[in-house]
């Protein structure tokens, strides 16, 4: 009999987002993303409570208003730059960079545009003003351990990414 997605119960999920009105994916993860359900929400909450009660082999499929998560876009968070001023390593697209506001607050900012003269960064969360799908995969679902209690997913399990191409969503 399959286990069901409840609080204490390690999930392994893999999902993908895409833009609803495109159909371009926007993000995915191939690799298994381990949480404990009900001690560390890893996706937003209305993803969460879709997945309570779903077993391992399940893939289901849900709409996500980025403007009712993200909020509207913030123009105010758009800046252009001639490259000149941009160090050489922030020069690529879909480069994430941390910013630090003068109350010390950090903020990332993506590179969305680039030509030979200026460089646009955005702050904006990539999906606001998106409707987006994420399809998740359900891979595993178990007792979690004591100790992966404690740490809030799976213990020992570390994916072989390179950091450099992690994108926050």
């Amino acid at each position: 009999m399959n286990e069901a997605i409840q609080d204490g119960k390690l999930v392994e999920l893999t999902y993908k987002v895409t833009d609803r009105k495109s159909g371009h994916v926007l993000t995915c993860v191939e690799f298994a993303l381990g949480y404990v359900h009900g001690h560390n929400e890893i996706l937003a909450p209305s993803i969460h409570k879709e997945l309570e009660g779903r077993s391992a082999g399940d893939v289901i499929e849900v709409p996500i208003d980025g403007n009712r998560i993200f909020g509207p876009r913030d123009e105010s968070l758009v800046f252009t730059d001639r490259i000149e001023n941009v160090p050489e390593e922030y020069r690529r697209l879909g480069t994430s960079i941390l910013m630090e506001n003068d109350k010390g607050k950090t903020r990332s900012f993506l590179v969305t545009r680039m030509d030979d003269e200026t460089l646009t960064v955005d702050g904006n969360n990539p999906l606001c003003g998106r409707e987006v799908v994420f399809r998740l995969e359900i891979l595993t679902v178990r007792d979690a351990s004591d100790e992966e209690m404690k740490a809030g997913g799976a213990v020992g399990a570390v994916p072989n990414v390179d950091p450099s191409l992690m994108r926050a969503i």
